[in-house]
């Protein structure tokens, strides 16, 4: 990355509230065209982190840069953001609404309404572009503060739990905007404490807890340095393999596990033993631990290690 100016640079960064510290000396690089994904428990920090890349808060101390800009309030028109909180003027009809914040961005009222009505169309919305929006359904209404937050093409985009309270179809809707953001250049914040959502799309992950950063890096190089794990598809009975050696864990979601390895574990004793008990094997695969283990793993650690401290 010589050469190349991060998007968003956060360095030694802390925010209090009162007496309660909320983000604790945070340092973070995000850079150009990439997507980055904040993990952590509720009330971790991820929706106070991203309100400081935002300038709505500003730090107590510590530095935030936002585009080459040390004051991010100076870039906001290059930057989209869907907070947790949605919100859409009720009576407000669909197209003049997404047109709305394309002029609140910066956009000609001529140019907001192209945009608007091409994104409408795009997505499926076009034949509700003169609904208002109370009359729109959960999910339609999602669909419409979404790309209310992109119609000014955003160079950076700031997503809070994007995933949030959307079914199927739209959670891939979601996935492939998110992706196509990337793919035109721009980079992608985005929060959930859903760790298989992160790990599908994300090329970056950090795990904030307790205003804190838990672990920071590219989201292969954070699953390879947790060790050997086995995915696991079967019809049974597999509580047998939490009394292993060769078995630190066991994620088991019924019918499907993941199979956390000892150092040094054989996976061949694994099935060995599966076999034995009679345990019908549909899929057993050598893997990387999945993000969702990771969290788990350095979440419970952290909370040791504050105990103890």
């Amino acid at each position: 990355m010589t050469g190349v100016t991060c998007a968003v640079h956060l360095d030694g960064v802390s925010k209090s509230f009162g007496d309660r510290p909320a983000v604790c000396d945070l340092s973070l690089k995000i850079w150009p065209g990439a997507i980055y994904g904040f993990l952590g428990p509720n009330g971790a920090g991820k929706t106070t982190t991203m309100r400081l890349i935002l300038g709505i808060y500003l730090p107590d101390s510590g530095s935030v840069s936002v585009l080459g800009h040390e004051d991010p309030r100076l870039v906001r028109e290059r930057i989209g953001y869907l907070p947790e909180e949605r919100g859409l003027y009720p009576r407000m009809r669909v197209l003049d609404q997404v047109a709305y914040f394309g002029a609140l961005k910066g956009l000609s009222d001529l140019e907001s309404r192209s945009r608007a009505g091409d994104l409408l169309d795009k997505y499926g919305l076009g034949s509700c572009s003169q609904l208002r929006c109370q009359a729109l359904s959960k999910g339609m209404a999602q669909k419409v503060q979404i790309l209310a937050t992109l119609i000014h093409e955003p160079d950076l985009v700031i997503l809070d739990e994007p995933f949030s309270g959307l079914d199927p179809v739209n959670r891939d809707l979601m996935r492939d905007v998110i992706i196509g953001l990337r793919e035109r250049g721009a980079s992608v914040i985005f929060s959930t404490h859903i760790t298989e959502q992160a790990e599908q799309i994300c090329d970056h992950v950090v795990l904030i807890d307790g205003g804190r950063k838990l672990l920071d890096g590219a989201t292969q190089q954070v699953r390879a340095a947790a060790g050997g794990a086995v995915h696991l598809e079967y019809e049974g009975d597999i509580s047998m393999l939490a009394g292993l050696p060769d078995v630190q864990r066991v994620n088991d979601a019924g019918r499907q596990a993941e199979i956390i390895l000892a150092e040094g574990g054989d996976p061949q004793v694994v099935l060995r033993s599966l076999v034995e008990h009679a345990v019908t094997v549909l899929a057993f695969d050598l893997r990387q631990p999945s993000l969702h283990e990771v969290f788990i793993r350095s979440v419970n650690r952290s909370a040791a290690e504050v105990s103890l401290g």
